[in-house]
């Protein structure tokens, strides 16, 4: 899984700070949401989770992870119900992706940092 990291700094105004920002909100919601990627959870709650992460990925251009949340939101939103072992399976994918992408964010944090990208804070003097 990879970051677009052009995407985001398009989605920032090419501010890297701010990107990098986003990054964290997006680990901080990763924590959040992954929570809900169980199939003890009803079917519509860990759908909703999906969704959140399926936003969240599309705004740091984790496209191919937005992807796999927008298959698993499917499937659970659609009309036949998910059996226990197929949420678990779909779910588990689901979640082992995510550590790929937070993994993807802490590289992209570092693409990030490289000279030029980052806004001086001294700018003002």
């Amino acid at each position: 899984m990879q970051i677009d990291t052009d995407h985001l700094l398009h989605m920032t105004g090419g501010d890297a700070n701010l990107a990098d920002e986003v990054l964290d909100i997006f680990r901080s919601q990763a924590e959040t949401w992954g929570r809900m990627l169980t199939a003890d959870n009803d079917q519509k709650e860990w759908a909703d989770a999906a969704h959140a992460l399926k936003g969240a990925a599309l705004s740091i251009g984790a496209h191919e992870f937005a992807e796999a949340c927008a298959l698993v939101e499917t499937r659970g939103r659609g009309e036949v119900p998910v059996s226990r072992v197929e949420a678990a399976a779909l779910l588990s994918s689901l979640k082992d992706g995510l550590v790929h992408v937070i993994e993807a964010c802490a590289r992209a944090s570092y693409v990030l940092s490289k000279p030029g990208l980052r806004r001086s804070n001294d700018s003002n003097s």
